[in-house]
């Protein structure tokens, strides 16, 4: 994809942090219950007494700010693999992260029912590294090298298996419910105590920050990196690690999310162009208005009911996939 940006980096990502702010404020004020700006704002300063005080501070708020950091998450994590395997089709969604992250979350729940959700978490991070590792077992295995191709063919194996076997140990130890519930893809119910991943993915959003030139360096070409002094293998391991506390945290958070990690850095590589440093920062202002939007729609889309957030990020994502495949990746870079 060649670069189309006609404005200096700053304005862009000033213009997406302006779109940010007002599509976090219009998820806040619309859906199911019919609240106002004003409701919203007396909520944001904790005044209490309005009548949608506490559907605001106990359901919404934690809400969307869940969307904005897993939109986050998973729009960095799929750029960082993207930039380190040079491999367009790379999404933490399709190689097997996530549905390793959400494995582990079912097998924590079955074998140790008191586990804290910090438990939660580090299984999921656990699991995220699994199932990476199989992913990449897998598809280097073959003779002829990784490829695009096989990592994806790989992935939709490995994903098949890790989501059955999620599937299974609900059905066996009678938690389908419960990690349906975790697993979905979706942000109802989202509370406060939920949001104790977020500093997490904070940490996960400015390491890659750090990282970025390094990153930049690296999606080039092996060979010039090495060139360039650049540890390439220490600087691998970091940057996948990277990911997998991203994509664990996402998982712990709402569960499998495909397609987020795909769009965004595509969308953003067309923007600012292929240097990381700017990628990664515009992705975490992107990916986050992404999902605070998808989330909007749905629950306006058939209100008061809510339509869960992993349908429309798949209505946008799949066609965005193929067109992809259809492509052979040329969209990349």
């Amino acid at each position: 994809m060649k670069k189309v940006r006609s404005l200096p980096f700053p304005m862009l990502l000033l213009t997406a942090l302006l779109l940010l702010f007002l599509s976090f404020y219009a998820a806040l004020t619309f859906g199911a219950a019919d609240t106002t700006f004003r409701d919203v704002w007396h909520a944001m300063i904790g005044e209490t007494g309005g009548d949608y005080y506490s559907v605001l501070r106990e359901i919404r708020f934690p809400q969307v700010i869940a969307a904005f950091f897993v939109g986050s998450a998973l729009a960095v994590s799929g750029a960082i693999m993207q930039g380190v395997t040079r491999n367009p089709l790379a999404d933490p969604g399709l190689l097997g992260i996530t549905a390793g992250a959400n494995a582990a979350l079912a097998l924590t729940m079955a074998l140790i029912p008191s586990a804290s959700y910090l438990s939660i978490i580090i299984a999921c991070f656990i699991g995220a590294a699994v199932g990476m590792g199989i992913v990449y077992g897998i598809a280097g295995s073959m003779n002829t090298g990784l490829s695009p191709l096989k990592l994806v063919l790989a992935g939709a194996a490995v994903t098949a298996f890790l989501q059955a076997l999620a599937d299974g140990v609900g059905i066996l130890f009678h938690i389908s419910k419960d990690v349906s519930m975790w697993t979905a893809g979706g942000l109802i119910g989202t509370t406060w105590q939920a949001l104790l991943v977020v500093p997490v993915i904070i940490a996960g959003l400015l390491a890659s920050l750090v990282l970025s030139r390094h990153l930049t360096i690296l999606s080039l070409n092996e060979e010039v990196a090495v060139g360039l002094g650049q540890k390439t293998t220490l600087l691998k391991t970091l940057l996948m690690g990277i990911v997998v506390i991203l994509a664990g945290a996402a998982v712990a958070l709402v569960g499998n999310l495909a397609f987020v990690g795909l769009i965004i850095p595509h969308i953003v590589r067309g923007l600012v162009g292929s240097d990381y440093r700017m990628i990664v920062p515009m992705s975490v202002v992107a990916g986050g208005l992404f999902m605070i939007l998808a989330d909007l729609v749905g629950r306006t889309l058939n209100a008061p009911f809510e339509t869960p957030v992993v349908a429309i990020v798949a209505i946008v994502g799949l066609p965005f996939f193929l067109l992809l495949v259809r492509r052979g990746g040329r969209a990349f870079g």
